[in-house]
């Protein structure tokens, strides 16, 4: 897999935003091809024709170093304008080096016929920008020193909307709660990355989930992390460096990896160097500016709070539409993000805050089609009018218009999978929804499909626990699921999960064919009740929906480090073997009708690898372990251990 540096444009959400998914963290270039060659061509010679083109500015921060940004904006010299800014860890550079063409321009193209200066910026040590690259950019002034830069420039109007996906999206948070009066609207798209620790979640920028490493930050890094890459004098021209841009793109050629092969990979904390990767902020610097190794932090190391991740001790005053995704890596703290925003901003701003939850993979929005399919599953119609929604958004706050977008637009725009539309709410959870508590229960052998394991509407009244085997050298493998960027080794989407259900390390729960459709539209907590004979494991649990022909997809899934049950600001507490633990998961999060004869399940297992990494059951750090211990793990139910799954249930007229 090799991970690519893809140009703004196709990152931008306005005009043509997450549309081209290449935006996304980990797309294989296209190849070339002599029509999108001659486009590029046409949309290059459209651009100059209309607008004042600035390539390879390099504007400073306030320690000194510059980093490289491209301006473009109307020539009409008698007007001045509002900015739409992105900044990125990814490759801007105007000409494709390899493919002999510009690039395609066509956001730039747009921004400008709408009325507006586009401004993007490479991050901290990314191609032409200086320093020493961290997560998201780091340090958190960037963000707002180049909103001050731009604001300040005799063509500007004063005002900066931001806009983008993924990486693109994340460093928003951080750099809107910094207070600048220029930053005047955001629209963060597939922006989880960004979020650190918002209640329930103590991701840290999509790391952790219940306190297990999230993977693909493994596989990202590998393109981005501190690449060593040479530099041009500080008094290099700027005619200089345009020219240098034509010969030097500054991308690093990383060789292929075979991700589902590298991440199996022990110990963690040499994967990078197995695939010979550079060294860097993963597992190898001592110091940089959040403070040590990814790797080796714990979830509330204090090294999180030291950099561009945005926390709930940070206020955010600034208007926000927020676009989420069903099958990303992270909705439920996008989620939890956007509510706190709205409970904790000024009274103004917290009615300006509008989201989009759409049923589609990361940034992948404007994929939607007719037939929009998510892995195996038809979502039906789920396209969307984006240009109209971003367009409007800037115009509003950015040029003062009053084209009623806030008025036309519901606050929450969310799209409920099986019923296949979408929906309008002023809150999310809707208003109404109510708690819908489901049971676990067996005979005792809920292993497998084959099993008998139920959901039902009470406890059992004795426990007749389920036990399976964990072995952490032969975990359950990833299978769809909402994820993002790890390469070839797990495929996002619904799949149908009956061929991962003959595993008896996985054990199946399965309410009745339902008797009337049921709308679950918000969070989904499962709380369980487990013993283990080993000092530390884990627990997942999946929800899925499952046809009357048996056809089972997933909806989310989750994961519990068992140290971590007593909270992630706390040291790690060790299992005692045989006694019995009640385990609260961190929540998941869907809309997805169960239409009638529908049945809902969970799965419960101790491993979902490599979408998150496997325990080695031992106690020890983990990530810098190459052997584990096998762990006997139960799940035990009754009126004393009520393990159970309660879901999110909006109720509407028939």
């Amino acid at each position: 897999m090799k991970l690519m540096r893809v140009g703004v444009s196709v990152l931008l959400a306005a005009g043509v935003v997450a549309s081209m998914l290449p935006g996304s963290r980990a797309q294989m270039r296209p190849a070339p091809n002599k029509e999108l060659i001659a486009a590029r061509h046409a949309t290059e010679k459209a651009l100059a024709e209309i607008a004042i083109i600035d390539r390879k500015l390099m504007v400073p921060m306030r320690d000194g170093k510059r980093m490289a940004t491209d301006v473009y904006r109307p020539k009409d010299t008698s007007k001045k304008y509002p900015i739409i800014f992105v900044r990125t860890p990814y490759n801007f550079n105007f000409w494709d080096v390899r493919n002999g063409a510009p690039r395609d321009m066509s956001a730039e193209l747009a921004a400008v016929k709408r009325g507006y200066a586009f401004v993007e910026m490479n991050e901290r040590g990314h191609f032409f920008s200086e320093g020493q690259y961290d997560i998201l950019g780091a340090p958190l002034t960037d963000g707002t020193d180049a909103i001050t830069w731009m604001s300040g420039q005799p063509w500007s109007n004063g005002k900066v909307g931001t806009i983008g996906c993924s990486s693109t999206a994340e460093w928003q948070l951080g750099v809107a709660a910094q207070g600048n009066p220029a930053f005047a609207a955001m629209i963060p798209q597939g922006f989880g990355a960004g979020v650190g620790r918002v209640a329930p979640y103590y991701e840290q920028g999509n790391w952790y989930r219940g306190g297990a490493v999230q993977m693909l930050f493994i596989a990202w890094l590998y393109g981005e992390q501190n690449q060593m890459r040479p530099m041009f004098p500080a008094n290099a021209s700027q005619a200089d460096l345009i020219q240098a841009a034509k010969m030097f793109d500054l991308a690093p050629q990383m060789p292929a990896v075979d991700w589902a092969k590298a991440l199996t990979h022990l110990p963690e904390a040499d994967i990078m160097k197995a695939v010979s990767g550079p060294s860097g902020i993963f597992a190898d610097r001592a110091e940089v500016s959040t403070g040590g190794a990814m790797i080796k932090r714990a979830p509330n190391d204090q090294a999180w709070y030291r950099g561009g991740l945005w926390h709930d001790d940070m206020k955010i005053n600034v208007p926000g539409f927020w676009f989420m995704s069903w099958y990303d890596v992270s909705v439920g703290p996008n989620l939890a993000a956007y509510n706190f925003v709205r409970k904790t901003a000024r009274p103004e701003v917290a009615e300006q805050q509008y989201a989009v939850i759409a049923p589609t993979l990361h940034c992948a929005y404007k994929r939607a089609t007719e037939h929009t399919k998510v892995g195996e599953r038809d979502m039906g119609d789920a396209r969307l009018d984006y240009d109209a929604l971003t367009y409007g958004w800037f115009d509003h706050f950015l040029k003062g218009e009053d084209n009623q977008i806030l008025q036309k637009t519901p606050k929450v725009l969310y799209y409920t999978m099986g019923m296949n539309k979408w929906q309008k709410a002023d809150t999310w959870p809707p208003a109404g929804a109510q708690p819908m508590t489901l049971f676990l229960g067996s005979g005792g052998k809920a292993n497998s499909l084959k099993g008998d394991g139920a959901l039902r509407a009470a406890a059992p009244d004795a426990d007749t626990p389920d036990a399976f085997v964990y072995d952490p050298m032969n975990p359950v493998p990833s299978f769809g699921g909402n994820v993002c960027c790890t390469g070839n080794a797990v495929t996002g989407g619904a799949f149908d999960q009956r061929k991962m259900e003959e595993r008896d390390d996985i054990l199946v729960y399965t309410t009745e064919p339902l008797k009337e459709g049921t709308e679950a539209s918000g969070p989904i907590e499962a709380t369980l009740y487990v013993s283990s004979d080993a000092k530390d494991t884990d627990i997942t649990v999946k929800l899925i929906d499952v046809y009357p022909d048996g056809t089972a997809y997933n909806l989310d899934e989750t994961i519990q480090r068992l140290r971590y049950r007593e909270g992630y600001d706390k040291p790690p507490v060790w299992m005692e073997a045989g006694k019995v633990y009640k385990v609260t998961l961190q929540p998941m999060t869907t809309s997805n009708y169960f239409a009638a004869g529908h049945s809902i399940r969970i799965e419960v297992s101790s491993s979902n690898f490599p979408r998150f990494d496997r325990n080695m059951n031992t106690g020890g750090n983990n990530y810098d372990e190459a052997k584990g211990v096998v762990a006997h793990n139960t799940v035990h139910h009754s009126r004393q251990f009520p393990s159970q799954v309660t879901l999110t249930v909006v109720k509407r007229a028939e």
